[in-house]
């Protein structure tokens, strides 16, 4: 089993940057391939990056990709995501998310979820 802990979320004016780590426990995530959603008020869970266990690809959603950074450090058992100029839309509960298989853009793939931090982006 695996358990993953979000931090880094809170109240930010646009065009700032935000760190989001997410510390898994449990088991090693050397293997897993690690990815961050996010869900805004009245709107489904949405893709937002995703990065394989070797940390050699990357997938970012067009409205995110050349501002947010996944990036991962498996020796801390650590995920991150770097956001930058950031825009009020960005707003939402972001999770972490893990899974075994071959990286994916899709939220079924994913079989551990953290409980999700809160970015709030004030215009």
């Amino acid at each position: 089993q695996v358990r993953l802990v979000e931090s880094g979320g809170g109240l930010v004016q646009a065009g700032g940057s935000r760190r989001l780590s997410c510390v898994a426990s449990g088991r090693t995530l050397v293997t897993y391939s690690m990815a961050w959603f996010r869900q805004a008020p009245g709107k489904e869970r949405e893709f937002v990056a995703a990065i394989t266990w070797t940390g050699g690809t990357t997938y970012y959603t067009d409205s995110v990709r050349g501002r947010f950074t996944i990036s991962r450090d498996n020796a801390k058992n650590t995920v991150y995501l770097q956001m930058n100029r950031l825009k009020p839309e960005d707003t939402a509960v972001y999770y972490c998310a893990a899974q075994r298989r071959e990286i994916s853009i899709a939220t079924p793939a994913y079989d551990y979820w953290g409980q999700g931090t809160q970015v709030t982006v004030s215009s």
